[in-house]
């Protein structure tokens, strides 16, 4: 009958100790979770209101150019310079393409194509 009681109370002290290290686990499977979704919420954030600033720079610096066209400060040869961005366009196209998965199967890819 000792025996029994021994062994019974060290089956309940093992199982006591799996489920607190399991618990621990979980704890701080939770907080890794949690932190990385804060940590995307931030750069999600910074990076919307970097990617409007540089589109409000580049959308001045043309309307600057074209100010200064229409004051025939300048001569600006816009067929030269849609070449250009034309060409500039179609080389981050195809470097993005060259990066491995980016363009087999993802939903992303078949809007693009």
């Amino acid at each position: 009958m000792l025996t029994k009681v021994a062994i019974s109370s060290s089956v309940f002290i093992c199982i006591v100790s799996i489920f607190r290290n399991m618990n621990e686990n979980l704890t701080s499977i939770g907080v890794t979770i949690g932190g990385g979704f804060f940590a995307g919420i931030l750069i999600e954030y910074a990076l919307k209101k970097e990617v409007k600033v540089v589109a409000i720079v580049v959308g001045l610096f043309f309307a600057g150019l074209a100010y200064l066209q229409y004051q025939q400060i300048v001569g600006i040869n816009w067929n030269k310079l849609q070449q250009v961005f034309q060409n500039a366009v179609a080389t981050l196209e195809n470097a993005t393409t060259q990066i491995p998965g980016f363009n087999s199967g993802h939903p992303a890819a078949r809007i693009i194509n």
